[in-house]
């Protein structure tokens, strides 16, 4: 009970001072796609022998922003949707409207955010969290 409460005043804090900078801006959102994007981009380029050139975040667009606590630090949910543009070798390929949900998180000294990427482990039920450093 302890704990849900001080999650619960975290999370007021959090958004109360969501002036100075708390609060994820679209330019951290298009960070944290744009590093998903490249770890999907080097899969698919070892897997299927593809060679994307680069990419592309157009238009992004955030409809929710839900504050959460996820081991123990504030976090956000943040939903939305973006426009992408892959610059393969001989075409340029732009898929619309692309939806998107990242999960990130301020770090306890409040000066970086992280990307996280959750995960179920294969012994139970419980989700495992990923952190990648947003640069």
């Amino acid at each position: 009970m302890v704990r849900f409460v001080v999650t619960v005043v975290l999370l007021m804090l959090l958004v109360g001072c969501g002036n100075i900078g708390l609060l994820p801006t679209s330019e951290l959102v298009e960070k944290a796609i744009a590093l998903q994007l490249e770890q999907t981009q080097e899969q698919l380029n070892q897997q299927l022998d593809l060679k994307f050139q680069r990419f592309e975040i157009k238009h992004l667009k955030i409809r929710q922003e839900q504050p959460l606590t996820i081991e123990n630090l504030p976090a956000f949910r943040v939903l939305g949707n973006y426009d992408l543009i892959f610059q393969l070798p001989k075409r340029q390929l732009t898929k619309l409207q692309q939806p998107f949900e990242v999960y990130l998180q301020i770090q306890q000294e409040g000066k970086t955010w992280r990307l996280l990427s959750p995960s179920k482990s294969s012994q139970d039920t419980q989700t495992v969290w990923r952190s990648y450093l947003i640069p």
